[in-house]
């Protein structure tokens, strides 16, 4: 299941330290998403600032978590959690954390994008090389789809690095953690939607100049050209992008 299992106590507790909480009197509710042997369960468990639910898909996992952390056992729902409907489950404010899957790791940030109304913060571990990708400015050949989509809607912090030998079985890569926390953007000034169409759209060829990658996705435009045509997707902020998505919903 591209598990790797974190054995260092002292990197689960700051993993842990790295959400934010509620108050003891109002917590804030928390899934932990793929919780193993419950390295991180057991820092979580011990805070009173935050109620823990888990989502584990691994029978073997849930049996063990419910042999040694049995008053968790209610909070722990056996299923996959990007088939989860969240806000059914979970109410109106989840805040969400794991050592996540290398292999499921960006499906589990869409997962989080799609909820962003509700999640408005996100602490994993993952592979380095997709941390950084999540945090990159435009410019970077790093910054991708996932940069772009993610950075519209939360602040990204990468907090620190994690080698591999902290981990049975140790993973052939370097791990890290980031925090996403939701910024002040409530709605984009442009069809949301059709951002994140333009958005795949540009990144589809990403070698190509703009004007060859979007007419791929939406035709020719008529002829008309847009000044960042003669760009290349990763040269766009943010910003540009909403500017670039007004333009394709007028000529497209």
């Amino acid at each position: 299941m591209g598990q790797h299992f974190l054995t260092d106590l002292n990197i689960a507790r700051k993993i842990c330290d790295s959400l934010s909480g509620g108050t003891a009197a109002e917590p804030d509710t928390v899934l932990e998403v793929g919780c193993g042997m419950g390295v991180l369960t057991q820092f979580l468990l011990q805070r009173d600032d935050v109620v823990t639910y888990g989502a584990e898909i691994d029978s073997e996992s849930v049996e063990y978590l419910h042999a040694h952390y049995p008053a968790f056992a209610p909070r722990l729902v056996e299923g996959d959690f990007l088939a989860m409907d969240l806000r059914a489950r979970f109410g109106e404010r989840l805040k969400i954390i794991g050592n996540f899957p290398y292999n499921i790791s960006s499906q589990i940030f869409f997962k989080v994008l799609e909820n962003r109304d509700i999640v408005p913060e996100c602490v994993g571990m993952i592979q380095r090389e997709v941390a950084v990708r999540l945090a990159e400015p435009p410019g970077s050949k790093e910054y991708g789809i996932l940069s772009v989509l993610l950075q519209a809607w939360y602040d990204i912090e990468y907090l620190f690095t994690v080698g591999e030998k902290v981990f049975s079985p140790p993973p052939k890569v370097k791990s890290a953690v980031v925090r996403l926390r939701r910024n002040g953007v409530g709605h984009l000034d442009c069809d949301e939607a059709l951002f994140i169409r333009v958005v795949k759209a540009s990144f589809g060829q990403r070698r190509k100049m703009l004007r060859n990658s979007l007419r791929a996705g939406f035709g020719d435009f008529g002829g008309r050209e847009h000044r960042f045509f003669s760009m290349r997707a990763e040269q766009l902020s943010v910003a540009d992008f909403v500017e670039l998505t007004q333009w394709v919903s007028e000529n497209k």
